[in-house]
């Protein structure tokens, strides 16, 4: 009698090791996505204190405007964006969108929305603050109402998001916001 053909939506056993790819043993996907999402939620917890850091954090960003200008944000673009990229990708799971909205949403990343709404929740918010999408996940938009409230500038929450700019993914959002800052500061003061 022939074997019964995998049911659909499994892998038949062994497809994995057959690809060619490498799974360490012990590890599981869910166990390094659950450390990701217990960063994830510490840096909530603590939004009142990373955002206090990031203010500082970009003060100095913009300090150095003049090294940045002077090198060439194009020169500066890739070694800062791996920086962005791991220091971000392991506090709050970035996705690297390019338009860090960390500071207006209570240091819970809008991108990790499995719909990835940047504008609030969706209306399948389930009874206990869970994602409709994802049961298990704590709904990150009810994560980043928590955060907020901690925040000095917690109101940010109530800021309308633009639509993501596809884009600027994989790109800078520090020297972006230096850059904009720069120009501001520098159109205030020929305004004088």
């Amino acid at each position: 009698m022939a074997d019964p053909a995998p049911k659909p939506g499994n892998a038949a056993p062994g497809a994995k090791a057959a690809s060619g790819a490498y799974t360490p043993a012990g590890v599981s996907p869910n166990r390094r996505a659950r450390h990701k999402y217990t960063v994830r939620l510490w840096a909530v917890r603590h939004s009142r204190f990373l955002e206090w850091f990031y203010r500082r954090f970009a003060d100095v960003f913009l300090l150095l405007h003049p090294l940045w200008k002077k090198i060439g944000y194009e020169r500066v673009e890739r070694p800062i964006t791996f920086v962005e990229r791991n220091v971000k990708g392991f506090l709050f799971d970035c996705r690297m969108c390019g338009q860090c909205a960390l500071s207006s949403t209570g240091m819970s990343c809008p991108m990790n929305c499995p719909k990835q709404l940047r504008n609030g929740p969706c209306g399948g918010v389930r009874a206990n603050g869970n994602c409709e999408v994802e049961p298990d996940m704590p709904c990150v938009w009810v994560q980043a109402w928590n955060g907020s409230r901690n925040m000095a500038y917690g109101d940010a929450i109530l800021n309308v998001q633009k639509p993501v700019n596809q884009s600027l993914r994989e790109t800078s959002s520090w020297l972006r916001v230096t850059a904009e800052a720069a120009a501001a500061r520098e159109a205030a003061s020929k305004e004088s």
